[in-house]
C-alpha cells in the first residue's frame, strides 16, 4: 500500500519533520516536498534520501509538484509568514490567509481527496480557514493544535518530579496560544491526581513556562521547528496506523463553530470525535474564553 505523504512548505518546520519521519518507523513511504523555492526541494530530498541507509524504514522522497497531492493520503501544509521575535501567532493571520486560499485551489484542483494536517500559526484559524477554502469534511481537516504544548508540559512535569513523561496523563487544551490553559482537575501522574505531587504555585510556574516556551525559543535561535515535527509525525502515524490515537489535535467544535484544541480520536478517518472533558467552573470560563479569542480572529479576516 502506498502511504503518500505531501508536504506544502519547506522551511524549518516542514523540513524538520521530514527528518522525524525518517529517524522514525512511520507508515510513510513517499514523501513528495512542494515548496516556492523548487530548487531547495530538489536538494533536501537529496540529502534526506542519503541517509536512507541509516533509517529504520525505507522512505522515498522527492520534490514534486501540486499535482503530486491526487493521490496522497495526507497533506500536509507548513507554509506560510514566520513568526517573529516579538510577534504573537495572532498577528500572521491576514498574512497566511491570502497564502492559503491559493495553496488549498491547487491542492484541491489536483483532486486530492485525502487528510490535511496544518501547522502553520495561528494554527486554529489556519485550520479553520483551510476546512473553508477546502470544502472537506471536518473530519478530514486537522490542526496540530496543542499537541506540541501537551508535550512541553509533559516534560515540564516529568523534569520536576522525575518520572518518564509517558506517565504524565495531562493536556494543554484551547487556543495553541496565549490563551492556552491545563485542566489540573484532570491531570494525574499515573493514576494518581497530580496535586499529591506539586503545588499550586509550582502548576501555576509550569503552565507559564509551556505557554511562553515558544516565545523563549525564537529568541534564543529564531524559530521552533524539531518538537512541531516529531508532534507532526506521531499525527501522520495515528491516521495512517487508524490508532484511534486521543490527541490534542485542533478538530472541530460543532456547537462552537471552531476548530479549538482539545482531546481527540485521531484514525484512518482523520479526527473522528472530540473526548468530553468535565471541567470545573474556571476552567470552562477559560475554555469559552479561548474559543471568543479564536471567533473574534475569524470574523477579522476579510477576503
Amino acid at each position: 500500500m502506498k502511504n503518500k505523504v505531501v508536504i506544502i512548505g519547506c522551511g524549518n518546520v516542514g523540513m524538520s519533520y521530514a527528518y522525524a519521519l525518517l529517524n522514525q518507523r512511520t507508515y510513510v513511504n513517499e514523501l513528495v516536498l512542494i515548496d516556492l523555492n523548487h530548487e531547495k526541494t530538489v536538494g533536501e530530498a537529496m540529502d534526506l534520501n542519503h541517509g536512507l541507509a541509516f533509517a529504520p524504514s525505507n522512505l522515498i522522497t522527492r520534490a514534486g509538484t501540486y499535482d503530486d497531492c491526487k493521490d496522497a493520503k495526507i497533506v500536509v501544509i507548513a507554509a506560510g509568514a514566520n513568526q517573529e521575535v516579538g510577534e504573537t501567532r495572532m498577528d500572521l493571520i491576514h498574512k497566511n490567509n491570502k497564502i492559503f486560499k491559493s495553496i488549498i485551489e491547487s491542492v484541491n484542483k489536483s483532486g486530492f481527496d485525502g487528510i490535511y494536517i496544518i501547522a502553520t500559526n495561528p494554527v486554529d484559524v489556519m485550520t479553520y480557514i483551510t476546512w473553508k477554502h477546502s470544502g472537506f469534511d471536518t473530519n478530514k481537516v486537522i490542526g496540530s493544535g496543542t499537541t506540541l504544548d501537551t508535550a512541553r508540559l509533559r516534560y515540564e512535569v516529568a523534569n520536576k518530579i522525575n518520572i518518564n513523561p509517558k506517565n504524565v496523563h495531562a493536556y494543554v487544551i484551547g487556543e495553541h496560544g496565549d490563551s492556552e490553559f491545563v485542566p489540573w482537575s484532570n491531570a494525574n501522574i499515573g493514576i494518581q491526581n497530580i496535586r499529591d505531587f506539586l503545588t499550586d504555585d509550582e502548576l501555576d510556574e509550569i503552565c507559564t513556562n509551556v505557554r511562553d516556551a515558544a516565545y523563549e525559543i525564537i529568541e534564543k535561535k529564531g524559530n521552533t521547528s524539531y518538537g512541531i515535527g516529531m508532534s507532526l509525525v506521531r499525527i501522520t502515524n495515528a491516521i495512517l496506523g487508524d490508532e484511534n490515537l486521543v490527541l490534542t489535535v485542533s478538530s472541530y467544535s460543532k456547537g462552537d463553530d471552531v476548530f479549538v484544541g482539545g482531546p481527540t480520536v485521531v484514525n484512518k478517518n482523520g479526527a473522528d470525535r472530540r473526548i468530553f472533558v468535565k471541567l470545573t467552573d474556571d476552567e470552562q470560563n477559560k475554555l469559552q474564553n479561548s474559543i471568543d479569542i479564536l471567533k473574534n480572529a475569524i470574523d477579522s479576516i476579510t477576503e
